[in-house]
């Protein structure tokens, strides 16, 4: 929370909320394309898809006339209702339980341009018949950008998933001319689920135990010829005319009954026939789920490195002659570019840079009482010298935070602007719109309470008279940041406005500028979280601060790092100017050190707020936020003191292995391992080659000592063979952090102390493949 209103009435949701919970999956009814069999056909008339295509059938499929023996049933009237007990129907091959999905699918799961992500689906037939799958990914324009066979990950649960991504990641700025590409890919793609029976796998396995046992041979043998040859007559997009004669041949031997039965039979299983079922299978009954929409969101929408100071600190002095403070500005603040650029970070968050107000301005520390020389919060926003359209005179000008900006994307730095709607008595909105503000019943306007806590500097904004003039507002306001140069706004305390409110006004922005993201800094209940998040908001502070247990860590990173990750991008900060735990208070360098590669391991997105290279970690009395909080207070740090700590060069490696890693990336390829020690974390993130921009499988172990003053020795057990390593084989390990080399197996050991290694971040080292 920014806000000092927040860090007191919020108090008690940011230890009380235990998780950010996902709310039940449901199932949507599905949306036909008009000349396939869909999984589930609804009952009434129903527009297709705008994006759907129409997908080619087998000649044995496309022959089935709407009533038949192979259905049993007429196919569903496209324009006329019919009594169903169920509110749809399904097709021959059942798809259903797709996810992710939630809200009904009211909302779309969300990644970022390049990101990995799983599908997954119950697919299954009647009896023991063998069916296959397939992912149809189509962009926002419905071109098909990829079919990708599924795998059944279940048998007994009929579970299939698969990988897959939209488009490539790339690291181009909104800025820069050549973005203009990225934004064409950017918008709602769809993934259509593909049920089929596998003809072809049916009669192999039935095949291979009669031939066994001498049991029917002929007719089994002349049932396979003619699989294959109906099989090299389907109209399937990519079979070539090769391939068709490899299945036409196959064919022939097998039905040459003066042939030798073993030949006959080998014909139908080789190599080439292997192939093509994998590639290119006969698919009988093919079935499509409803098209599920996913929203592909530009280059830093997840995978993010936040930066935070405060303009007025940054580049601050003491005047030599009167011993006065002289406030930061603009045009010192591009030391703190430079620092965040030479520690990897881009994106720069500034807290408020609007005018101060002066009536009951709060002094250091949010005394109630502010000395003369106190410069104020910057969240009691607004004085006689503008709102939140203006720049505090004391920072510069207008053109000097455009010179600002300008120099940060020279960096290649986005500037995140904070956007608190709240206001000080001093606002011009409390003149020129008092109907924005509660009144008590003899006329003065509330000021913030949390009775029985007062917050007499604040003026919450009251929703109920005029929200679509507060939207426009707001939606004015925020326009003119952008052409400022602003990309990303942090909105300070949101879950206490309607989400109505920001549904509306994010909508309008990105309409116009899908570049903009949101930031969401809202320390409450999971659901209003999780609601936010749905109306746009693109990534969530959340409850990492408060994870430092072990069993807690590893609930948590599988939380957020699984399907509620689709709708909820959080991003892990180990401190605030808000937030300082008592573990950070408590453990010291090392402290700091485990709680960064936790963070920038953990998530895609996380964010240091400055000062964390200095380890200032001295908690006000009773609060768990920094004493001498320099939300009121100008701080003079004395950066030379960063190299004795290490911790800036540390925030340096990290972003570096970060952007080396396509499995650092995701959201959706995170499992925790089995590690004996109490206090030793360990857990792998790894994607396959197909989705890595060399085309090698990228997989990262990460093993940390959660203990800042003790060493700790742990077994440390995984299974390589989900990571792309043969059974029963050894393989190579490189340390990210030392350049140190280990040799792995599955069951491993380390041995990690808090003044040496606090961590190991492990790179598999993949054996090249031909």
């Amino acid at each position: 929370m920014a806000s000092h209103t927040a860090s007191h009435a919020s108090a008690g949701t940011k230890n009380s909320a235990r998780s950010d919970a996902q709310s039940s999956p449901a199932l949507k009814s599905p949306t036909p394309s008009p000349s396939i069999t869909t999984a589930a056909t609804p009952a009434v008339t129903s527009k297709p898809a705008a994006t759907s295509k129409p997908i080619v059938r087998s000649k044995r499929e496309a022959a089935t006339p709407a009533h038949s023996k192979k259905t049993g049933r007429s196919a569903p009237s496209r324009t006329k209702a019919q009594p169903t007990l169920a509110s749809h129907l399904f097709g021959r091959i059942v798809v259903m339980n797709t996810t992710p999905t939630i809200e009904d699918d009211d909302f779309p799961a969300r990644v970022e341009l390049g990101e990995m992500f799983q599908i997954s689906a119950q697919i299954f037939i009647e009896g023991r018949t063998k069916v296959g799958a397939t992912a149809v990914l189509r962009n926002p324009h419905g071109k098909v950008m990829a079919q990708t066979p599924m795998v059944c990950t279940n048998a007994g649960l009929d579970t299939w998933e698969v990988s897959l991504k939209a488009g490539e990641h790339s690291d181009v700025k909104p800025w820069e001319p050549s973005f203009s590409a990225i934004r064409r890919h950017l918008g709602l793609w769809t993934v259509a689920i593909e049920g089929w029976e596998d003809s072809y796998a049916s009669w192999l396995h039935d095949a291979t135990i009669k031939i066994s046992v001498n049991d029917d041979i002929e007719n089994t043998l002349q049932e396979g010829g003619k699989l294959l040859r109906r099989w090299s007559l389907q109209e399937e997009k990519g079979l070539l005319a090769k391939d068709r004669r490899t299945l036409a041949h196959a064919a022939q031997s097998m039905l040459d009954v003066n042939a030798d039965i073993s030949q006959r039979f080998a014909a139908a299983q080789g190599t080439a026939i292997a192939r093509l079922h994998a590639e290119h299978p006969l698919r009988d009954h093919l079935c499509a789920s409803r098209e599920k929409e996913i929203l592909v969101q530009r280059p830093a929408s997840s995978f993010a490195a936040w930066y935070q100071f405060f303009t007025r600190s940054e580049g601050a002095s003491v005047d030599p002659r009167t011993q006065e403070i002289i406030s930061g500005t603009f045009a010192t603040s591009v030391s703190g570019l430079e620092r965040a650029k030479a520690e990897g970070f881009d994106i720069v968050y500034l807290p408020p840079i609007f005018p101060i107000g002066t009536t009951n301005r709060k002094g250091r520390n949010n005394a109630l009482v502010a000395g003369p020389d106190d410069p104020g919060s910057p969240f009691g926003i607004g004085s006689r010298q503008g709102g939140h359209d203006t720049v505090n005179p004391q920072l510069g000008t207008m053109d000097d935070f455009k010179a600002f900006v300008s120099k940060a994307h020279e960096l290649g730095i986005e500037i995140a602007l904070d956007f608190a709607l709240q206001c000080s008595p001093d606002h011009p909105w409390v003149h020129s719109h008092p109907e924005w503000f509660r009144h008590k019943p003899d006329g003065s306007i509330a000021f913030a309470e949390n009775p029985p806590k007062k917050y007499q500097d604040i003026y919450p904004i009251d929703f109920d008279e005029d929200m679509p003039g507060i939207e426009r507002e707001v939606e004015r306001i925020m326009r003119l940041w952008i052409d400022a140069g602003v990309t990303i706004f942090r909105v300070d305390n949101p879950h206490t406005k309607p989400v109505r409110f920001w549904q509306d006004i994010i909508a309008k922005i990105t309409k116009r500028h899908p570049e903009i993201l949101f930031l969401a800094e809202a320390f409450t209940r999971p659901g209003m979280m999780r609601a936010l998040s749905y109306v746009g908001f693109t990534q969530s502070h959340c409850y990492f601060p408060w994870r430092n247990g072990k069993e807690e860590l590893q609930d948590y990173l599988q939380e957020t790092n699984g399907d509620a990750a689709f709708y909820q991008h959080n991003t892990f900060w180990p401190t605030t100017p808000d937030i300082l735990t008592d573990y950070i208070r408590d453990n010291g360098i090392a402290g700091h050190a485990i709680r960064a590669v936790l963070a920038a391991t953990g998530s895609p997105s996380w964010g240091i707020y400055n000062g964390y290279e200095l380890i200032e970690n001295r908690q006000r009395p009773g609060f768990e936020e920094q004493l001498d909080n320099e939300k009121y207070e100008i701080k003079i740090r004395d950066w030379s003191r960063a190299q004795r700590y290490g911790i800036a060069e540390l925030l340096t490696r990290l972003n570096q292995i970060r952007h080396a890693h396509p499995a650092l990336m995701s959201y959706h390829d995170l499992r925790i391992l089995e590690s004996s020690d109490p206090n030793v974390l360990a857990f792998v993130r790894h994607i396959d080659g197909s989705l890595t921009p060399n085309g090698m499988p990228d997989t990262v172990i990460v093993v940390v000592n959660l203990d800042g003053h003790d060493a700790h020795s742990s077994g440390i057990y995984s299974d390589p063979t989900t990571f792309g390593i043969e059974p029963g084989h050894v393989f190579d390990v490189h340390d990210e952090l030392t350049g140190r080399e280990f040799v792995w197996s599955g069951s491993d050991y380390v041995s990690l102390a808090p003044w040496a290694d606090v961590a190991h971040i492990l790179t598999v080292r993949h054996p090249h493949r031909d």
